[in-house]
């Protein structure tokens, strides 16, 4: 009878196997897919690295019947399609993959935007009712309170009934701020200028939700609130920011009165490209003095 010990020298053997297959394809220049390889800190060994491989076109699928229809089915969606398994579990890369992406999306909404990115775009900070990231998550209504020390420094900083006002809220991913942001706002901000419209002093506001743009619209009557917001991650990004749109929010706004632009990151609406598109919404916004579902009408 195989022991224990015999069990366990096999099983390790054939995982060292399948690692240096994988990071011999890997750092193949004629593999489709190529991936950069990291040395484990344990033995010194080169590894795949996993976060680089694109969801798109990443199979574990041996021998498909159909690699073309595979290649296709693919293209159309990062989701986990034909990561294949190792009989009713998935595979150690995939899952791997999947532990990583999981991790990711908690440090997106745990993390806090970088202090040092808000000052580089020149915005201000306030903040809603809610005292820490626990109270945040917990009670998505203070999110959208700004609170009175917030109220009296807007009321300082920014001046009244401005064409345009924009904010930038931290939401629930830091990173899709941090990603993003810089390359949307520039964009934004010249394209606005073109329109000929006038733009409030734009800031900050830490822990909010998207209904805050309604006590804002409260205390600084604009034409157009912009709201850029990081999106709730998920295991495909955890970098997705959306700009909400509103004419003339306030506390008898409701969600249909608002015009969205979602998916902005550099796997889906490019953030330099967004900023364009989103002004001109504002201008169409600002023009049809109405949004949500009555610019539709």
């Amino acid at each position: 009878m195989i022991s224990e010990k015999d069990i366990r020298e096999l099983v390790e053997s054939v995982i060292k196997e399948l690692n240096l297959k994988e990071t011999k394809e890997c750092l193949d220049v004629s593999n489709p897919e190529p991936t950069k390889a990291v040395e484990d800190s344990d033995n010194g060994e080169m590894l795949p690295d996993l976060g680089l491989r694109d969801l798109t076109t990443w199979t574990e699928i041996p021998n498909p019947q159909d690699p073309e229809g595979l290649a296709r089915l693919k293209s159309t969606s990062p989701a986990r399609i034909g990561i294949w398994r190792a009989g009713t579990r998935f595979k150690v890369n995939p899952w791997l993959r999947f532990k990583m992406d999981v991790a990711a999306a908690k440090d997106a909404v745990l993390k806090e935007v970088d202090p040092e990115l808000i000052e580089k775009l020149g915005l201000f900070t306030v903040q809603t009712v809610v005292k820490d990231k626990d109270e945040y998550l917990t009670r998505p209504d203070l999110g959208r309170k700004l609170s009175e020390e917030a109220k009296e420094k807007i009321l300082q900083e920014c001046p009244k009934s401005p064409d345009v006002q924009f904010v930038v809220c931290d939401g629930l991913s830091s990173r899709a701020i941090e990603a993003n942001a810089m390359d949307f706002i520039p964009a934004f901000e010249a394209a606005i200028k073109n329109y000929g419209l006038k733009m409030g002093k734009p800031f900050f506001v830490k822990y909010a939700r998207v209904a805050v743009m309604d006590e804002i619209g409260e205390l600084l009557n604009p034409e157009v609130l912009v709201e850029l917001i990081g999106e709730r991650p998920g295991l495909v990004t955890a970098k997705s920011m959306s700009a909400y749109m509103c004419y003339k929010p306030n506390k008898n706004t409701i969600e249909s009165d608002r015009t969205l632009v979602s998916n902005i990151h550099d796997g889906g609406l490019p953030p330099i490209e967004a900023g364009a598109h989103v002004a001109s919404i504002v201008k169409k916004i600002f023009d049809a003095k109405a949004s949500g579902l009555k610019l539709n009408k």
